[in-house]
């Protein structure tokens, strides 16, 4: 039994950050990231859990980057945040900000975007929109291992929901990163699991 899954609860797919500017070769500046994006395959596992969810009326996510064109809500405290303003990175409107399009929004889907911000949570309201739609549950899927997952998984744990991570359909800038992160981390606050097992719970209970 995956925690967080039982029957009675009602859960919400996260899918973050998937879009091409940050997993697709030759346009993100993380290649390593987009490397290991392709090497563990999490794409097509995403998109078969989407469908899932979207059967069972359960919220999908889509959890985006999307800055303003003079990035003057920015705040300059990270590396990343300095390399985006920079480079002029994931502009709102630009091809970079858009799904990849093997799990691209369908009907139905909530495109969440952000200005700011490394996590989802931070000055958005996403923690509304969940609680509006009666989730209890969140399985957190996509990138980064070491960033944003952790973060994702951390601040939905405070803010008291049960949260599920399926490994197989995430990645890392590395895949040192990567297996650190899953072992060292996110076990203290998330349950880990596979799309599999994730997919085998939720038909059983039909």
């Amino acid at each position: 039994m995956i925690r967080g899954l039982e029957s009675g609860r009602k859960a919400a797919l996260l899918i973050s950050e998937c879009q091409r500017g940050v997993i697709e070769r030759g346009m993100t500046d993380f290649e390593g990231l987009a490397e290991q994006v392709e090497e563990r395959r999490i794409l097509g596992r995403i998109a078969g859990l989407a469908e899932v969810f979207r059967a069972r009326h359960w919220p999908v996510f889509h959890l985006h980057v999307a800055h303003q064109p003079d990035y003057a809500d920015l705040p300059i405290t990270s590396l990343i945040m300095s390399r985006s303003k920079k480079n002029g990175r994931m502009r709102l409107g630009s091809a970079e900000v858009e799904s990849a399009p093997e799990v691209a929004p369908v009907a139905g889907d909530i495109v969440h975007s952000r200005s700011f911000s490394l996590l989802g949570f931070n000055g958005t309201d996403l923690d509304a929109q969940l609680r509006h739609r009666g989730v209890q549950t969140l399985v957190v899927t996509g990138v980064s291992t070491n960033i944003a997952i952790n973060g994702l998984a951390l601040c939905g744990s405070d803010l008291g929901y049960q949260v599920v991570v399926p490994e197989d359909c995430t990645a890392g800038a590395s895949l040192e990163s990567h297996v650190f992160m899953v072992a060292n981390a996110l076990p203290l606050y998330a349950t880990l699991t596979t799309s599999a097992d994730l997919v085998e719970q939720l038909a059983r209970q039909g």
